[in-house]
């Protein structure tokens, strides 16, 4: 009688990709690839399921390769850093905080409390307060150089 070989585990991967602008070029291909899963599969996929989104917002998605080399995946809601750059109106966050430049843009508290609207959807932030999201997001803002006024 043959013993059946086991499974192999699950692996988790951690992508953070441009919606709708999934290619196999890397990053994906090759961290798909030495999992054995096509990534063009992947690609027709992500760029499907998002193309309701702004085209080009990074989107952390999170890739379950299972052992017969089939996958899933679960998006989230972009970064807190785009959604605080986009709002600033800025390319990027300070260089050096605090220094020549005290901030380099500026954000309102309505804006704070819709970018913690948004997060609060994602599956991590469930047992936070709207207020416990907003104060990370104004923590947030601030490390990157971006003034919070009322």
């Amino acid at each position: 009688m043959s013993k059946k070989a086991p499974a192999a585990a699950a692996s988790l991967l951690r992508l953070v990709v441009p919606a709708g602008k999934a290619t196999p070029s890397p990053p994906i291909g090759p961290a798909l690839g030495q999992r054995g899963v096509k990534s063009m599969d992947f690609c027709k996929q992500f760029n499907d399921r998002t193309k309701n989104v702004d085209a080009g917002t990074p989107l952390p998605v999170i890739i379950t390769v299972k052992g017969d080399r089939t996958f899933t995946f679960v998006t989230k809601s972009p970064p807190t850093s785009f959604f605080l750059k986009r709002a600033a109106g800025i390319e990027k966050g300070a260089t050096n905080i605090g220094k020549d430049h005290p901030f380099v843009g500026k954000v309102n508290l309505k804006q704070v409390y819709e970018i913690a609207k948004i997060k609060q959807a994602d599956d991590g932030m469930g047992h936070l307060s709207l207020k416990g999201i907003c104060a990370g997001v104004i923590g947030s803002a601030k490390s990157m150089g971006i003034e919070v006024v009322a």
